[in-house]
C-alpha cells in the first residue's frame, strides 16, 4: 500500500505543478471578430449605466456642433499635481481630475525604480483611473477633457497625522458642475484612496460611473518566473472569490450585488473597490496594448468600472501590494484576494511564522531554511513511524508475492480471488503489521507541504528579497539553475534510501520523477526551490538516522510451495512437525 501512497504523492505534486504552469497565463486572444470588438468597446467605458445607455471613448464621442460652453471655474492650463507619502509617489492630472501615476516606493521594478501600477502606455482612447461617465456621451467627453481646478499645487501626506485631501472642481456656463475629492490617510491606509464625486447639471444631481480603465501595471512578467499571474479580474461575491482571465471576460463581463471587493489583480499587486456594499455593479473588459517585440509584444490588461446606487461618497479604492497584513488592515475580506489555495487555513499561520523568523534573521532565504527545519523536525515522529512500517512491509514482500502468485491465474471476478486478500490479512496480523500504518503518517504531513508550497508561490515578501551570492530575488528563478539541479540530486538520493516495494516497473516510474520535477523547478521561484531542497536534505538525514535505529532489512528467501512439500515428505515429517517448520520459516 505504501508504494501507492508514494506514487499518489508524487503524482499529486505533478498535477499541482502542471496546474501552476498552465493556468496562470491566459490564452492570447486572437484577432477579434467584429462583434467581439464592438462588445469590448462597449464594455470598456460603459460599465453600468442604469438605462444601458451607450458610451464611447474620449476620442470617439460625437463632436458637438455647438461651441463648448464657457468655463466659469477651471484651471488655465494642463499641469500635474504631486501627492507624496512615505509609501507612494502619485501624480494627478488636472485634465479630467484623474490619477495618471501611482508609484510604490517600497517595491521596485526591474530597473530598480519605484514600481508603477498605472499603465503608462495608455493612449487617448483609454480612460485613466477616476474618470467619470454619464449617460450623455458628450458630457462624459467634456468631463474627461475639462481642466479641473485643483485645491493645491502639491499634496504631502507624510506628516505626523498622515492625512491629506485633494479636491478638483469644474463649472461652466451651461450649468454643468463637477467636484472630485480624494482623501489620503497615509499612516493608517497607505495604499487606499477615499473618493467622492458630485456632478450636477442645472441643479440636478447626476450619478456618474467611476471608470478605472486598464489595470494593473505594465502587464509584463518582470520576474522571469513561470509562476507569474498576468492581470485578471478578481471579485468577492456570495462568500466566494472569483478570478477571471482576460480572454474569458466576454462570457460574463458584468457582476452586480453585494461585492465586498472587486477589481483587477496580478501575481503580487491589486487594485480594487473595497466595501462598496449592496447594489454595486462592476463591469470588466479586456484591453490589448500593442508594444514593440523587443519590449515583449502586446500586453493584455483588464479594464473595469464601477457604478454605485448613488453618487460615490467616501468610496475606498485599494491600489497596492497583496501583503496579508496590509490587506487585513484595510478590510478583513480583502485578504481573500491572495490566492493561498485550499489550505489557506494553514498558510496564514505559516506566513506568520515565516515573518516572525525573518524578524530575527533579516533574510528571507535563511528564514525559509530555518522554518523548513522546524517544520520537518515537528513531523519527525510521523515520518519515522511511516518508514518503520514501510520497512516491515518490505520484509513481507516475498511472502506477499508468493500469495499473489498462487492466485495470479484467477480472474478478478472469481470468488476464490477473495481468499488471496484473506491470506494476506492473516499474514499481516500474524506479523503485527498494519498496511495503513505506513500511509496515514505520510498523509498527515501532506497539508503542511502543500500549504508551505502555496505560501512560497504567492508571498509578496519574497519579491525582490535577496538570499546569497547569485540569488538576488527569491521570487524569481535561480539564474544559474544551481538549486534546481541540487534539488533533483537530493530527490534521487532520497528515493534510493526509501524502502520500496512493488514491481520493478513502478519503481522505475518513481525514479523518473526527480527528472520531471527538476525540469519543472528550473523556472520556479528560487525561494520555493530552496524549501524543497532543504526538505529533501532533511528527509535524507532522517532516513539515515531511522536506518541506523531499525538496522538493515532482514532478507527472507522463500522456497516455492512444491519444493517445501517435497522436502517435508522426504524427511518423513509429521503434520505437527511440518507446521512447526513452517512457523520457523516464516519467523
Amino acid at each position: 500500500m505504501e508504494k501507492r501512497v508514494l506514487l499518489a504523492v508524487f503524482l499529486s505534486f505533478l498535477v499541482l505543478f502542471v496546474y501552476q504552469l498552465l493556468t496562470p497565463a491566459p490564452r492570447r486572444p486572437g484577432v477579434p471578430t467584429q462583434n467581439a470588438t464592438k462588445a469590448a468597446t462597449a464594455a470598456q467605458p460603459q460599465p453600468a449605466g442604469p438605462a444601458g445607455a451607450k458610451s464611447e471613448t474620449v476620442e470617439s464621442a460625437p463632436a458637438s456642433s455647438k461651441p463648448a460652453p464657457a468655463a466659469l471655474l477651471a484651471d488655465a492650463s494642463d499641469r500635474d499635481i504631486v501627492m507624496d507619502t512615505d509609501a507612494v509617489h502619485a501624480l494627478f492630472s488636472n485634465r479630467g481630475g484623474v490619477l495618471k501615476s501611482w508609484r510604490l516606493k517600497k517595491y521596485l521594478d526591474a530597473a530598480g525604480q519605484p514600481l508603477e501600477l498605472i499603465p503608462v502606455d495608455l493612449t487617448g482612447e483609454h480612460f485613466h483611473p477616476f474618470s467619470l461617465e454619464l449617460e450623455d456621451p458628450a458630457l462624459t467627453k467634456l468631463l474627461a477633457t475639462a481642466l479641473f481646478k485643483p485645491s493645491a499645487e502639491r499634496v504631502k501626506a507624510n506628516g505626523p497625522a498622515g492625512d491629506a485631501t485633494l479636491v478638483f472642481e469644474y463649472r461652466d456656463a451651461a450649468g454643468l458642475s463637477a467636484r472630485k475629492e480624494f482623501v489620503f490617510r497615509a499612516k493608517a491606509e497607505p495604499y487606499v484612496i477615499r473618493f467622492s464625486a458630485v456632478v450636477e447639471r442645472d441643479g440636478r444631481a447626476l450619478n456618474p460611473n467611476v471608470l478605472w480603465g486598464p489595470a494593473i501595471g505594465s502587464g509584463a512578467n518582470t520576474t522571469g518566473s513561470s509562476y507569474y499571474t498576468p492581470p485578471r479580474a478578481v471579485f468577492f461575491a456570495d462568500g466566494k472569490v472569483s478570478r477571471v482571465a482576460a480572454d474569458k471576460l466576454a462570457e460574463q463581463p458584468v457582476h452586480q450585488g453585494t461585492l465586498p471587493f472587486a477589481g483587477v489583480e496580478d501575481h503580487y499587486f491589486l487594485t480594487a473597490e473595497v466595501g462598496g456594499g449592496a447594489g454595486l455593479k462592476v463591469s470588466y473588459a479586456p484591453v490589448t496594448i500593442e508594444m514593440p517585440a523587443e519590449q515583449g509584444g502586446p500586453r493584455h490588461l483588464v479594464s473595469y468600472a464601477v457604478q454605485y446606487p448613488s453618487a460615490p461618497a467616501g468610496a475606498a479604492f485599494f491600489l497596492g501590494p497583496k501583503d496579508f497584513d496590509i490587506l487585513q488592515a484595510v478590510d478583513r475580506d480583502l485578504v481573500r484576494a491572495i490566492d493561498f489555495g485550499i489550505f489557506s487555513w494553514l498558510v496564514v499561520p505559516l506566513l506568520r511564522a515565516l515573518k516572525w523568523v525573518n524578524g530575527y534573521v533579516g533574510n528571507y532565504g535563511w528564514s525559509i531554511i530555518i522554518l523548513t527545519v522546524l517544520i520537518n523536525a515537528t513531523m519527525f515522529p510521523l515520518r519515522h513511524k511511516s518508514v518503520v512500517s514501510m520497512r516491515k512491509m518490505q520484509e513481507l514482500q516475498p511472502e506477499v508475492k508468493a500469495i499473489q502468485e498462487r492466485y495470479a491465474k484467477l480472474k478478478a471476478t472469481d470468488p476464490a480471488k477473495q481468499k488471496m486478500n484473506q491470506e494476506m490479512m492473516t499474514l499481516y496480523r500474524e506479523r503485527g503489521v498494519n498496511p495503513a500504518s505506513g500511509c496515514v503518517p505520510m498523509l498527515l504531513t501532506m497539508p503542511v507541504l502543500f500549504a508551505f508550497y502555496a505560501l512560497l508561490s504567492v508571498a509578496i515578501e519574497l519579491r525582490g528579497a535577496p538570499f546569497i551570492l547569485w540569488i538576488r530575488d527569491l521570487s524569481a528563478h535561480d539564474p544559474l539553475y544551481v538549486t534546481p539541479i541540487l534539488m533533483g540530486i537530493t530527490m534521487v538520493v532520497q528515493q534510493r534510501m526509501t524502502p520500496m516495494s512493488g514491481d520493478p516497473m513502478q519503481q522505475k516510474m518513481m525514479m523518473f520523477m526527480p527528472i520531471v520535477f527538476t525540469g519543472m523547478f528550473l523556472w520556479a521561484p528560487s525561494g520555493l526551490v530552496i524549501y524543497w531542497f532543504m526538505s529533501n536534505l532533511w528527509a535524507i538525514g532522517q532516513q539515515y538516522v531511522t536506518n541506523r535505529i531499525i538496522g538493515p532489512p532482514r532478507v527472507r528467501t522463500l522456497r516455492p510451495a512444491a519444493e517445501r512439500r517435497l522436502k517435508k515428505v522426504g524427511a518423513g515429517q509429521t503434520g505437527q512437525a511440518a507446521k512447526a517448520d513452517a512457523a520457523k520459516e516464516r519467523a
